[in-house]
C-alpha cells in the first residue's frame, strides 16, 4: 500500500462549486477549516525577470495554488517600503511598492484569485511604520512639540544631557530599543522607541489619530476585495503606562515566556474589538488573524474571543519537537484553550521567520526554531512529511508556507555577503539567519533560477542551491512518491472526508509508546490518524482502510506496520 489515495485520484482542480463566496459556508465560516498558503512575495515568482518576486508573478501561479487544493493565500507585505526589513517597514499602507508592481496588479490578483475559488489575506503592520513614513518624517522636521510626535513614542533621554535611553528595553533585533534624534537646529534631541529595527518606529496607539488611520486602511483594502488580514506583531500595539524598566532581566530570553511591558498588554483587545466591527460590516466572512506571541495558548485565546479576531497563530505547536508525548500535550492544550471562545485552533509548522521544519526535524531535539545546520536531510524530510499529515488531520485551520509542499530544506550555507535579514547586521538579537527559509522556490528547469524568473540563468535575489533542480514543481508533478503529490493528495482527502477540517475534539486511542493514534467522528463515518514518532517500525491492528500515508505502509492478517517517522490516515 502506498502513500496515494486508495480509492480515488487527485482532482485536477478545485470543484467549480467551491467558490470564494461559498467555500466553507456549510460549516459555519470558511476560515474554521481553511488551509491557508503563505506567499512570501520576494521569493514566490518573478514576473519581470529582475530577480525579485512580484505580484504579476504570483498572479501567474494562482492556478498552481488552486490545483494544490488550498482555500486561501496569505501575502506577506507588498506595500511601499524602503525594505529595511523586507517590507515590514511600511512607508505607505495604501500603495504597492514598485518592486512588486502596482495597485492595478493587486486588484487583478485579487480578482483572479476569487475567480479561481481562492481567498486573499494580506499582511497588515500596525505596530510600527517605516521611518520614511510621512508622519515620522514630519515629526522629525517639526521637532519637539509637533502633534505628529504624539503618534509615536518620543521621549527625553536620561542622564545629565539626555544621553541615555529613556528605559532599558531592548530591540528584538538586538541592541537598545531606542534611537536618539537630532533636532532641526542640529542639537541632540529626544529618543524614539523601535522594538525592531531603528527604521521601524513604534506607533503610539494611545493617540486617537493612529486608531483612526488604521480603521481607514482596513476599509481601503476591504473595499479592494481582500478577504482578511494577517496582523503583524498583534500583541505589541499597546505598551504599559509609563514605559517601565524591565530591571535587568534578559528580555530576549523572556520573550514568549512572560507578559512583557511592551507585549501582550490587555489594552490590545479593545483595538481588535473595534476592528471586528469593521470586518463584520463587509459580506463574505472577512477575517483577522493575529500573529501574537504569548506565554500560553490560554492567552492566545484572548485574541479570538467571539467579538475580536477570528484566528491566531499557534506558535506553541510550531515550536514542539518530534515527540509523541509533547505533541499530544500541545494538541490537547490548544484544543482546550480554543473551545471556550468557540474559535478554531490553527496549526503551522513553518513560516518566513523560522527554520523550515524539514531542517528542524533533521537535527537533534531541543535546538528550538532557529537551526543553522543541515542535519540528516533524509530524516528531516521523512519527519516533515509525517508532521504535515498530522497537522492536516487536526481540527481547525492549517497554514502552509510556500515551498514546504516541495519538501524544501532551509539553505544553511548562504554566504554572509548575500544575506539581507536586518537582524544579521545587529548584535545580541535574533540570530539573523532568516534568509535561509526565504530563498526563492524552484518551479522548473535544470539551471537557476529554476523557473522563478522568466529566463534560464536570470537573477535571483538570494542564490538557490544546485540540488533544488531535483525539488522543482516540474520534477515532482506526477511522481507518486514526491512530497508535492503527497500534499495534493492530502488536501484532496481532507476536503473529501467529512470527519476532517473544522471541529474542536479528537478521541485519543490506545497506542504503543512513541505512537499517536486518534479518531475524528462525522455522521458519514470515522477517520483515524496514526503517527509513529519513533525511529523504528511499529506494528498495530489496522484501524481501517488506508487512505494516505507519508511513506509506504504494509500489513498482513489484520495488522499493519507503521514505518519509523511516518503518519497514516485511515477511513473507518
Amino acid at each position: 500500500m502506498t502513500q496515494n489515495l486508495a480509492d480515488a485520484s487527485r482532482p485536477a482542480a478545485v470543484p467549480a462549486a467551491r467558490t470564494a463566496a461559498t467555500a466553507g459556508a456549510s460549516r459555519g465560516g470558511w476560515w474554521r477549516d481553511a488551509v491557508i498558503y503563505q506567499v512570501y512575495p520576494r521569493s514566490f515568482a518573478d514576473g519581470n525577470g529582475d530577480g525579485m518576486g512580484d505580484l504579476p508573478g504570483i498572479r501567474s501561479r494562482l492556478p498552481y495554488l488552486r490545483d494544490l487544493g488550498v482555500d486561501a493565500v496569505w501575502l506577506s507585505p507588498f506595500y511601499a517600503s524602503p525594505q529595511a526589513d523586507a517590507g515590514y517597514d511600511v512607508a505607505d499602507y495604501r500603495a504597492v511598492d514598485p518592486m512588486f508592481g502596482t495597485l492595478l496588479d493587486a486588484d487583478g490578483l485579487i480578482r483572479d484569485a476569487h475567480a479561481l475559488g481562492l481567498r486573499i489575506i494580506v499582511d497588515l503592520v500596525p505596530n510600527h511604520s517605516s521611518d520614511r513614513h510621512e508622519w515620522f518624517q514630519r515629526a522629525l522636521r517639526e521637532g519637539p512639540g509637533s502633534p505628529l510626535r504624539e503618534r509615536y513614542h518620543f521621549r527625553p533621554g536620561k542622564g545629565e544631557d539626555g544621553e541615555l535611553p529613556p528605559n532599558d528595553w531592548e530591540s528584538i533585533f538586538g541592541g537598545p530599543a531606542w534611537t536618539r534624534t537630532t533636532d532641526p537646529d542640529g542639537t541632540p534631541g529626544d529618543w524614539y522607541l523601535h522594538l525592531f529595527a531603528p527604521e521601524q518606529p513604534d506607533f503610539n496607539w494611545d493617540n486617537p489619530a493612529v486608531a483612526d488611520e488604521f480603521r481607514s486602511i482596513l476599509r481601503f483594502w476591504l473595499d479592494m476585495g481582500v478577504d482578511g488580514f494577517r496582523i503583524d506583531v498583534a500583541h505589541g500595539l499597546v505598551k504599559a503606562p509609563g514605559l517601565p524598566d524591565l530591571g535587568g532581566h534578559d528580555q530576549l530570553k523572556l520573550l514568549g515566556n512572560d507578559v512583557m511591558p511592551f507585549f501582550d498588554q490587555d489594552g490590545v483587545h479593545a483595538i481588535y474589538r473595534s476592528w471586528r466591527q469593521i470586518l463584520d460590516e463587509y459580506p463574505g466572512d472577512r477575517i483577522g488573524v493575529a500573529e501574537a506571541w504569548t506565554p500560553t495558548v490560554q492567552r492566545t485565546a484572548n485574541y479570538v474571543r467571539p467579538d475580536e479576531l477570528h484566528q491566531a497563530f499557534n506558535f506553541q505547536y510550531l515550536g514542539t519537537g518530534w515527540d509523541a508525548d509533547a505533541l499530544r500535550e500541545v494538541i490537547d492544550a490548544s484544543l482546550d484553550s480554543m473551545r471556550p471562545v468557540q474559535a478554531p485552533t490553527t496549526w503551522v509548522l513553518s513560516n518566513h521567520d523560522v527554520t523550515r521544519h524539514a531542517t528542524r526535524f533533521a537535527n537533534p531535539p531541543g535546538l528550538g526554531t532557529q537551526i543553522r545546520t543541515p542535519g540528516d536531510r533524509a530524516l528531516g524530510l521523512r519527519r516533515a512529511r509525517a508532521a504535515s499529515l498530522l497537522m492536516l488531520a487536526l481540527p481547525g485551520s492549517a497554514y502552509l508556507y510556500q515551498g514546504e509542499e516541495l519538501g524544501l530544506p532551509d539553505v544553511t550555507d548562504l554566504p554572509d555577503e548575500v544575506r539581507q535579514d536586518p537582524s544579521f547586521f545587529r548584535q545580541a538579537g535574533q540570530d539573523g539567519y532568516r534568509d535561509g527559509c526565504r530563498v526563492p522556490i524552484p518551479w522548473s528547469g535544470t539551471a537557476a533560477p529554476y523557473g522563478f524568473g522568466p529566463r534560464e540563468g536570470g537573477p535571483s535575489w538570494l542564490p538557490q542551491p544546485a540540488e533544488w533542480a531535483g525539488l522543482s514543481v516540474e520534477v515532482q508533478t506526477g511522481d507518486p512518491t514526491s512530497t508535492l503529490e503527497l500534499y495534493r493528495s492530502a488536501l484532496a482527502v481532507r476536503r473529501a472526508q467529512p470527519a476532517l477540517g473544522a471541529g474542536t475534539d479528537v478521541e485519543w486511542l490506545p497506542a504503543p509508546a512513541g505512537v499517536l493514534a486518534f479518531r475524528r467522528e462525522a455522521a458519514e463515518g470515522s477517520f483515524v490518524c496514526t503517527v509513529n514518532t519513533t525511529g523504528r517500525p511499529v506494528r498495530i491492528p489496522a484501524p481501517g482502510r488506508l487512505l494516505l500515508a507519508s511513506t509506504e505502509t504494509a500489513g498482513t492478517a489484520g495488522d499493519v506496520e507503521i514505518p519509523a517517522d511516518s503518519t497514516a490516515w485511515w477511513a473507518v
